[in-house]
Order: C-alpha cells, then sequence, then structure tokens
C-alpha cells in the first residue's frame, strides 16, 4: 500500500515571504499604472477608455483627474453591492494609490515641451500602452483583490453569464461614449489601446504571477 502524503502548511516565514512579494508587486503595479495614465493622457491622442470618463467628468465639474479618478472608482464599487463582489487590500489601493498619483505624475509630464512633435506624442502611447501592461500583469498577478472596474468586469460577467470579451467590450463602448460627450479625449490612442492591451497582459500576466509559498 503507498503511503497517503499529508500536506504542509506553509512555514510563517514562508507567509512572510509571500506577503512581502505580494505587496511589492501590488505597489509597483499600481504606482506604474499611474505613470501609464499620464503617459496616454497627456499627448492628448486619445486615452483609456475609463480614463475617457475620467476627462470628461474632470471637465465638467471642474475637478482634477486624480479627483475625477477616485470619484468614478468609488461609484463602481458601489455597483459591486448588488453584483455580491468583495472588495480585497488590493481593490482599496488601487483606488488610493492611483487616485493618489495620477495627478503629480500629469504635472511632471506637463514640464515637457509644448507643443511636442507627433512622433514623440506617438511613442508616448506605445509606451503607455506598455507600462500599463506591465502594471495591470502586477497589481493583478499580486493576486490582493481586483481593480474597482475589473470587479465590475468579472461581476456582470458571473451575473449575466456572457463572454468576458463580450462584457468588457459593452462596458467600455458605454464609458467611452460618455466621457467622449463629456469632453473626454477619443483618438487612434484609444484604439490602439484596446486592441493591444489584451495580447499584452495575456502574455505578462503568467510570467508577472506571484506563486503561493508550500
Amino acid at each position: 500500500m503507498s503511503a497517503t502524503r499529508t500536506a504542509v502548511p506553509p512555514s510563517p516565514s514562508s507567509l512572510a515571504r509571500d506577503r512581502a512579494r505580494r505587496g511589492t508587486r501590488l505597489a509597483a503595479g499600481l504606482v506604474l499604472y499611474a505613470a501609464s495614465i499620464a503617459l496616454l493622457v497627456h499627448p492628448q491622442l486619445g486615452s483609456m477608455p475609463w480614463d475617457v470618463l475620467n476627462q470628461g467628468v474632470a471637465r465638467t465639474a471642474g475637478w482634477s483627474f486624480g479627483t475625477a479618478t477616485v470619484v468614478i472608482s468609488l461609484v463602481v464599487l458601489l455597483c459591486w453591492v448588488p453584483l455580491r463582489q468583495r472588495p480585497g487590500v488590493g481593490t482599496l489601493a488601487n483606488v488610493v494609490v492611483i487616485g493618489a498619483l495620477v495627478d503629480p505624475f500629469l504635472t511632471l509630464a506637463a514640464l515637457l515641451p509644448d507643443p511636442l512633435p507627433l512622433a514623440a506624442r506617438a511613442a508616448m502611447v506605445v509606451a503607455g500602452i506598455g507600462a500599463n501592461a506591465v502594471a495591470t500583469a502586477l497589481y493583478v498577478g499580486a493576486r490582493l483583490g481586483p481593480g474597482p472596474r475589473d470587479g465590475l468586469m468579472t461581476g456582470l460577467v458571473a451575473r449575466t453569464g456572457g463572454s468576458v470579451r463580450l462584457v468588457r467590450g459593452a462596458i467600455e463602448v458605454v464609458v467611452v461614449a460618455a466621457g467622449w460627450a463629456l469632453g473626454g479625449t477619443v483618438g487612434l490612442g484609444t484604439l490602439a489601446y484596446a486592441l493591444a492591451i489584451g495580447p499584452l497582459v495575456h502574455v505578462l500576466l503568467p510570467r508577472l504571477t506571484v506563486r503561493a509559498e508550500r
């Protein structure tokens, strides 16, 4: 008869290492995410779908971009309640860190020469998309809770039975249309982001996900 293997629980030191790795990935991802927003917003060639809405709300309400980002994130979190989604540490950190850092990053971007050549603006968009993909893989891979918008998407998928692609696409069409109507910037950068971010995160996420300690 073969001996039955008994699972050995992780040691306290292993759990501490796991928490540290997750926290580091989460923090790095959120800081990089805020920087990627500035790289995409500043060139005015089209922002990420949710940032089109953030821009529109900021301009309409007279708020800073960061304030609009936080307010919309909190509204999205309220939408989690009927969907029975549970926030994690990463969810709350997403709201606080990105909301706090995006305005300073935009201020830094405003120090660049004005006007920037089109080639430089396009390079910023490409860099912003790449940075956003790495940032997304880092904070999602930390496994400490989805961002508000990711949780809205997964909650709607669970409740409606629709595909991730269909639900995410529908949400982004709605927020882009609303943001554009309020004065947000839609352009080639928006389209490039929509086409590139999925494949990039698909490649990066397995490589940047923190594996559980055993």
